[in-house]
């Protein structure tokens, strides 16, 4: 008589192995953690927050940076080129080191235009940067 054993038969497999997927999972969440804080683009720009209880500046120490459509630029009240524009911006931050800036910049300003002055800003070493807006419907 002969006997049957299971050595030499072939059967399917039952179960899926999910070892070598979780090992690739594992990688992967290792490798998102690593390179997601070197995606992150940081800027010295400080944004005003919606918060109403965000931190204060003093009035007096806001300088105002406007541009207009037709590329005019004005530093206050006065008409100024870009060119001129990182050597006032480092004297004033000299003579008060707390000076903040509020960049106006009309809607339909290329973007371009807008890097160039916030580029003039960080030049001159002023961390405190904000852009003006109106609310919707004004």
């Amino acid at each position: 008589m002969r006997r049957f054993s299971d050595k030499h038969s072939m059967h399917t497999l039952n179960e899926l192995n999910v070892t070598p997927l979780l090992d690739l999972a594992f990688v992967l969440l290792l490798i998102f953690m690593i390179t997601t804080p070197l995606m992150e683009n940081s800027t010295d720009l400080i944004l005003p927050s919606g918060q109403k209880n965000g931190a204060s500046v003093d009035p007096n120490s806001v300088i105002n940076v406007s541009v207009f459509r037709d590329n005019k630029l004005m530093l206050n009240t006065e008409v100024i080129p870009l060119e001129t524009l990182p050597a006032r911006l480092a004297a004033l931050h000299a003579a008060k080191p707390e000076v903040a800036v509020v960049v106006r910049s009309h809607k339909e300003l290329p973007v371009q235009r807008l890097m160039e002055v916030l580029d003039a800003v960080k030049g001159a070493k002023i961390t405190k940067v904000g852009l003006a807006k109106i609310a919707e419907g004004q």
